[in-house]
């Protein structure tokens, strides 16, 4: 047989296998927008090997898995699959994305007690499969079922974090550097406390390269504040117009994966247990920890001014107080 005047021969091709640079398994809970968007984000940047994809709405899970599977041969050769938590037995990571999602108008706060009754089903599957599995909660409210998780299972506390204000972070560099015109890969932010209405940006830390932005004359007080403020509603803005949001927390918790799988022990501003910092404690919210293989591998303290350190404990009073009253 002839094709373009090549002579085709049959069992002549040899297949040679080829090494691809993935990590380890990942299984996510959830296979809706979030969720799914997750797992394209990981698909895309061939950072997990195997992922297992687990909903309770088959016909959703099963046109996820799908249409994913359909993006694998233009990237690499990512095992995507309907999952069950039996695949947590040999997952590194597992993502938990599923329940109520923030509607128009609604606070993070406001979903808690729908949220809090599916996690305390799920958590107690997924270590009784694998108790040495990380467990990142992408949930909201993220800092209160991130305590939860932590609650139910103490002594795993190291292995359980959520995404916290990484995202809100990332709204911050991307707003700051918009603002200065530089690349937001180059601006040192953070938000730091709940991912909610409590949040708060630290100013006094935050640096362009090695610069501290304290004495950059380009951005006044008020183009300081409309930018945090632009960063915090962010979310209300896209729920307002499309109704959830998924992209930028799919790359973000993608970026945060990577960090596990590949062990990068990456400091990142992300929700965990706090045992004693500024006046915090036996609360989760987010500061900065270095993150790798088994999870929260190490936490930073860093310089707070007076008025931070009050804004982290009035963040963490308000978590408390519904911590408290959701145990």
């Amino acid at each position: 047989m002839k094709v373009c005047g090549t002579q085709i021969m049959k069992n002549e091709v040899n297949f040679e296998k080829r090494e691809y640079p993935l990590g380890d398994k990942v299984t996510i809970i959830g296979a809706g927008m979030v969720g799914s968007t997750i797992a394209h984000s990981l698909v895309m940047k061939e950072i997990a090997q195997e992922i297992a994809i687990i909903d309770i709405n088959e016909k959703l899970v099963e046109s996820q898995v799908m249409d994913l599977q359909h993006a694998v041969p233009f990237v690499g050769q990512t095992d995507v699959h309907i999952g069950s938590y039996d695949d947590c037995v040999d997952s590194a990571v597992v993502v938990i994305t599923c329940g109520v999602a923030q509607k128009e108008g609604e606070t993070r706060l406001q979903l808690v007690e729908k949220n809090a009754k599916i996690i305390r089903d799920i958590v107690p599957q997924i270590f009784e499969k694998n108790p040495d599995i990380v467990l990142i909660m992408v949930t909201n409210p993220v800092d209160i079922l991130t305590k939860l998780a932590i609650d139910m299972f103490p002594d795993k506390k190291d292995q359980i974090m959520g995404t916290g204000t990484l995202l809100d972070s990332a709204r911050f560099r991307h707003l700051i550097g918009k603002k200065l015109d530089i690349n937001p890969k180059s601006i040192h932010a953070y938000i730091l406390g709940e991912h909610g209405d409590s949040e708060f940006p630290v100013w006094s830390t935050a640096a362009i390269g090695n610069m501290k932005l304290g004495t950059c004359n380009r951005l006044e007080e008020s183009d300081k504040d409309k930018i945090f403020q632009e960063a915090k509603n962010a979310a209300y803005t896209i729920i307002e117009g499309k109704q959830s949001t998924y992209y930028a927390i799919g790359a973000g918790t993608a970026y945060l994966l990577h960090a596990i799988l590949h062990n990068k022990k990456t400091v990142l501003p992300v929700s965990h247990l706090i045992e004693g910092i500024y006046g915090v404690s036996d609360i989760c919210l987010s500061m900065p920890a270095v993150v790798g293989k088994k999870g929260i591998v190490g936490k930073i303290c860093i310089e707070l001014s007076q008025e931070e350190q009050n804004n982290l404990q009035k963040s963490a009073k308000i978590l408390k107080k519904i911590s408290t009253e959701l145990s």
